[in-house]
């Protein structure tokens, strides 16, 4: 039997037959499997781009409402955000925020097709927010990047305008800054009430720092400002920075150097890594560490208490590894109990003084609070009867005894000035 008829007797067996054609069929799926794989990969790797935002990142809140408000309008699987909006009488309204939920999402962006899964780690914590892991993911046919880079922005815009007008206060957790509280109103500059010229020192300076950074880099100086202002309590230091920072629209930073668990590194991490546009405030330094010139037992005793050194603490400030495009303020109650290597220049650029009322500000309180003509005339008496006294008193003090009498006519305000030192 030569081979030609063995191979026909082979094909002729049913049994060898179905064998065949199975195992050819089942080959044939395979690699049709196995090519439909890599021209699907080859296609997402040269024919589509993506994004992954973890949460983590700066953008992913803003990338989720973006989300919600311009793209994926009308999916049917939403988690929901509550927060509370803050009026201006001071009423809280909650307000709730419908995002994409866990799971896969299609839509249209500038006639471009994206998907965009967000996913959730059940097993892994994002240890900073105590919070599961997400990442969103967008995924788009094409390869221009600078779609992504539109998105991002618009979502920047979008996050910015809905804070806009407002003063974002910040608080260190962990080693990273939270915004705390609801963004605030902008407090009129006006509204606080330093001595003649006072305030207008302190603006100009702001001013010109921030808008000469060239300046700075042109001659190798370290582009950053430090602050100092000082005085009795109650006499406006924190309520002025809060007015400063609306004025010249920045955040504030505050950042409590007396906490438990500050340590030298994380200062220095937090001052490196604190919003943009923003005032980084140390409040009450002098309550924060001891002079040097102080002895070794209270020393020892106070140092228990807070593991933020001095010398950490002047590294951060203008140290080799301190950052620039930084304005620094600190307030004191005692100046005297400040170390000088701590309020030296290229520490401390500028330091004025917060006190207790002058004749210009009582007269500025005054028709601050009341109008009319005669306003004016009876400033200057509510001064001088004051001043008549001989005492201190804080604009604190004389802002409490406004409120007192803001239903009385201004000579029942004029006549019980005494009552000023009442609860002094």
């Amino acid at each position: 039997m030569t081979i030609t008829d063995y191979i026909g007797t082979l094909s002729d067996n049913p049994y060898f037959g179905a064998g065949f054609g199975l195992f050819g069929v089942g080959a044939g799926a395979a690699l049709l499997r196995k090519g439909l794989q890599g021209a699907l990969i080859l296609f997402r790797r040269h024919y589509m781009i993506t994004l992954e935002v973890p949460c983590r990142d700066k953008s992913y809140q803003w990338l989720l409402q973006w989300i919600t408000q311009k793209g994926a309008k009308h999916t049917q699987h939403l988690s929901v955000e509550t927060s509370f909006l803050q009026r201006d009488t001071g009423h809280v309204k909650t307000k709730y925020d419908f995002i994409p939920s866990i799971g896969t999402h299609i839509m249209r962006y500038g006639g471009t097709w994206i998907k965009v899964d967000r996913a959730r780690e059940q097993h892994t914590l994002d240890l900073h927010m105590g919070v599961p892991w997400e990442t969103v993911q967008l995924t788009a046919f094409g390869r221009d990047k600078n779609l992504y880079f539109r998105i991002l922005e618009e979502a920047r815009q979008l996050a910015l305008k809905n804070t806009e007008g407002k003063t974002l206060m910040y608080s260190a957790m962990g080693s990273e800054w939270r915004q705390f509280g609801h963004p605030r109103n902008r407090r009129p500059l006006k509204s606080v009430v330093l001595d003649d010229g006072v305030s207008e020192r302190i603006l100009k300076d702001c001013r010109e720092f921030m808008q000469n950074p060239g300046w700075y880099a042109d001659r190798g100086i370290p582009y950053r400002r430090g602050y100092l202002l000082y005085g009795p309590p109650g006499c406006g230091k924190s309520s002025y920075i809060t007015a400063l920072a609306g004025e010249i629209e920045c955040g504030i930073c505050l950042l409590n150097l007396s906490e438990r668990g500050l340590t030298d590194d994380r200062l220095n991490h937090l001052m490196n890594v604190a919003p943009q546009q923003s005032i980084i405030l140390l409040e009450d330094i002098d309550a924060a560490f001891l002079s040097r010139e102080d002895t070794k037992q209270q020393k020892a005793a106070f140092e228990g208490l807070n593991r933020v050194t001095f010398s950490g603490l002047l590294n951060c400030l203008d140290g080799v590894a301190s950052t620039e495009a930084r304005i620094v303020f600190m307030t004191t109650n005692y100046l005297d109990r400040l170390d000088p290597a701590l309020i030296r220049p290229g520490r401390v650029d500028v330091k004025e003084y917060v006190g207790y009322c002058s004749r210009h500000q009582l007269e500025q309180m005054f028709m601050r609070f009341y109008t009319g003509e005669e306003a004016t005339s009876n400033s200057k008496l509510f001064a001088e009867n004051v001043l008549s006294y001989g005492k201190n008193v804080s604009p604190a003090q004389v802002q409490g005894y406004f409120m007192m009498h803001k239903t009385s006519d201004q000579q029942t305000v004029l006549a019980n000035v005494a009552s000023l030192w009442d609860n002094a």
